[in-house]
């Protein structure tokens, strides 16, 4: 996960991926989790040639892995000469810190790597804040035993006072900048609510884009609007909420929103973050909810959407799901019938004017009936 500086091509370090299944992780598709665990370290420019699946019946407090599964790690380190080991769940500080030791090498976690993904992604004062403000959030959480020299005291001349450790320094300095970005993002969610209130006064419906991260919500929006939203063939391509006017057939429906993608198991810190971006649904007058319908875990996808709905107390808006990619299917009445539990819902291939034109005919009669 090393950050390129510079225009010359910087050669990436060696890592190995680890998936983890226990029972403690609430996983109902295993293989599902794993793939999409590599799809995030690819579209972060991580190598996946090197990965390991590990099942544990218990998860070993100091270490995360258990002794057997830790030396069979060490010996896969050592023999392909990895520089980097990235772990699909989240460890504590205290496994990482060990796991590092033992390793002799860096350890990283799934939250590790979704917030670099999103530190690198997001394009707004506001995203970019957002951002910052849980990076932070999550080294503050690394402190705490970051080896004994955290734990020395301070009593030369310049500390603040005798008896102050470098840990508490550090955790001071960490909530001085989280203050400054909370200020500057209130600031931010200001002008948000500004500009809400604004479009909520014209008495325009809102129409809010939702769905599993690299569904096709972009391509949507696009194809709607005749944007040019970032839509690219990756995890977390769109961090930022991106809103327009919506003309179909010359008339003005409403306004249509794009929001960040979810995944299985988002960091909580990073819905916290983005609440105040996703606090667009919250307003909407229909949620769009887009699917990959040629992805086989497309039912785990919804579930995933609907459990971050209901966290951010969204999960009573009027939805349509919108099945996207159907030109990838080979038979589009089966595929309708596998629908069938999910109502309203609609056909349509994102990626061509024509496909898309089931979504319009269903938000003309939408709008029609709002009134």
């Amino acid at each position: 996960m090393t950050k390129p500086t510079s225009i010359v091509p910087i050669e990436q370090p060696k890592t190995l991926l680890i998936g983890i299944h226990s029972p403690f992780n609430p996983i109902r598709d295993i293989e599902s989790y794993y793939q999409e665990f590599k799809n995030l370290a690819a579209s972060n420019g991580v190598s996946t040639e090197h990965f390991m699946a590990i099942r544990l019946r218990s998860i070993d407090s100091a270490n995360f892995l258990t002794q057997g599964k830790l030396e069979d790690v060490i010996a896969l380190v050592k023999k392909e000469g990895i520089e980097e080991v990235i772990f699909s769940d989240a460890l504590s500080p205290q496994q990482e810190r060990n796991l590092s030791r033992l390793l002799s090498c860096h350890v990283f976690d799934r939250t590790d790597l979704i917030l670099e993904i999103f530190e690198k992604g997001a394009q707004s004062a506001e995203g970019k804040t957002q951002v910052a403000l849980a990076m932070l959030q999550h080294q503050k959480s690394r402190l705490t035993g970051r080896g004994l020299y955290m734990s020395q005291q301070g009593g030369r001349i310049g500390t603040r006072g005798p008896g102050e450790t470098q840990k508490e320094k550090e955790t001071q300095h960490i909530e001085h900048l989280m203050l400054k970005l909370r200020r500057d993002l209130a600031k931010l969610q200001t002008v948000r609510e500004t500009q809400r209130k604004q479009r909520l006064s014209s008495e325009l419906p809102l129409m809010c884009l939702i769905g599993y991260t690299n569904a096709g919500k972009s391509t949507i929006l696009n194809q709607l609007t005749k944007s040019s939203v970032l839509a690219e063939d990756k995890l977390f391509a769109t961090l930022d909420t991106t809103t327009r006017e919506l003309f179909i057939e010359k008339k003005k429906i409403g306004l249509i929103s794009d929001t960040v993608g979810f995944i299985q198991q988002l960091p909580h810190k990073l819905i916290e973050a983005f609440k105040s971006t996703l606090s667009e649904l919250q307003h909407a007058h229909l949620l769009i909810q887009v699917i990959d319908a040629a992805d086989t875990n497309w039912e785990e996808h919804i579930n995933v959407v609907h459990d971050v709905l209901d966290e951010l107390g969204a999960a009573d808006k009027p939805m349509v799901y919108v099945f996207n990619k159907t030109d990838k299917l080979a038979n589009k009445e089966l595929a309708d019938f596998s629908f069938r539990n999910y109502q309203p819902h609609i056909l349509i291939q994102g990626n061509t004017p024509e496909g898309i034109e089931p979504l319009k005919a269903f938000l003309i009669d939408w709008e029609k009936n709002l009134k």
